[in-house]
């Protein structure tokens, strides 16, 4: 089965690897398994402040909180793809890490959409994560240029509304498609794409979108 999560990466503050996962409860968590000694780690991770919670019992003294809050920092921005399960070392015996069954997700899913894929593969930068500068600019200098979004801000169509569109346009130009996502399944390419960064993976577009309907 494959699991949707980010790439590993290996922690400096203990002997461990960490990367990001989807919870079939929705939102995000972050896995961290030793590689010294069987122990695993899970934390639930909140969508909008990026503050985490522990999902079960947490050992401190093998899981301190620098560790945690370097798996945080290492894996915020990589992108999600369908992954198998991996194998880690402990004691010099291979085994593989069992990934719990809150992967198993109900909604749609749209990491392994096109337009997903064209996003990651269009902003993410040489250390593998997402740009999501970069993206928001891409982002407002169509929403400036655009006379849909111009007609939208004069009718005061609420921000919500025009953001919508805006993704829905640029991913489906960015993936080459000549028909667009449904409203339902741009709502979930960018709840996916938040999950990445919980601090808003449109936070700069959304600010531009603001100003504009205060200008009108």
């Amino acid at each position: 089965m494959n699991i949707i999560r980010t790439t590993a990466i290996e922690l400096t503050t203990i002997p461990a690897i960490a990367y990001k996962q989807k919870l079939a409860s929705g939102g995000a968590g972050i896995r961290i398994l030793r590689l010294d000694q069987d122990a695993v780690a899970v934390f639930t991770i909140e969508r909008r402040t990026g503050e985490v919670t522990p999902y079960g019992i947490v050992d401190k003294s093998l899981f301190p909180d620098e560790a945690i809050d370097e798996a945080i920092d290492v894996t915020t921005g990589l992108p999600y793809s369908s992954r198998g399960k991996i194998k880690v070392t402990v004691f010099e015996e291979k085994k593989e890490a069992e990934d719990v069954e809150e992967t198993e997700v109900e909604k749609i899913d749209m990491v392994d959409s096109e337009e997903y894929k064209a996003i990651v593969e269009r902003y993410t930068d040489e250390r593998g994560k997402l740009n999501y500068q970069l993206m928001n600019k891409d982002f407002i200098q169509f929403a400036s240029r655009s006379s849909t979004v111009a007609e939208m801000v004069d009718k005061g169509i609420d921000s919500e509304e025009i953001l919508l569109f805006i993704v829905k346009s640029r991913a489906t130009f960015i993936s080459g498609k000549k028909e667009s996502l449904s409203d339902k399944d741009v709502e979930f390419l960018m709840e996916t794409l938040d999950e990445i960064d919980p601090r808003g993976a449109f936070k700069e577009l959304n600010a531009h979108i603001r100003r504009m309907l205060t200008k009108k």
